[in-house]
């Protein structure tokens, strides 16, 4: 499968929806370059691993008690370092990042994780090595 976003729910985007045919047609590309057996090269490429979903604070009740600090909205895959604001409060109290390492958040403030208590997720960047890849014919 394959997700591209982030979009509303419900809102068809003519630029997520190029992004989306691309990313297709360079996964056929490739499958036909396989099955004519072209040799892929030994490559290494930088992905986000999950580390953990992050909740929005909350009260006793569990109802929500701040929101996505505006400086980290629409920063997907963006570093967030200790320090940095993360949430702010119905007061205006900002709530910053409590961290020892450099993450890259994401899914931030999706309406569609709301009821799954989710502010957004937490992933680290880390390199994936793959080796030389070619059709072996028997």
């Amino acid at each position: 499968g394959v997700e591209v976003g982030p979009q509303p729910q419900g809102v068809a985007r003519a630029d997520v929806l190029d992004k989306m045919r691309k990313i297709v047609k360079h996964g056929l590309d490739f499958v036909q370059l396989f099955n004519e057996g072209k040799e892929f090269p030994p490559c290494t490429i930088e992905v986000f691993k999950i580390m953990e979903k992050v909740d929005y604070p909350r009260n006793k009740n569990g109802e929500i008690t701040a929101i996505i600090h505006p400086k980290l909205q629409d920063q997907d895959w963006q570093p967030l370092k200790n320090g940095d604001p993360v949430f702010l409060t119905l007061d205006g109290e900002v709530i910053p990042y409590q961290g020892n390492c450099t993450v890259y958040p994401t899914f931030i403030n999706e309406a569609a994780y709301y009821e799954k208590k989710q502010a957004f997720v937490k992933t680290e960047k880390i390199k994936l090595t793959a080796k030389h890849l070619r059709l072996s014919v028997s």
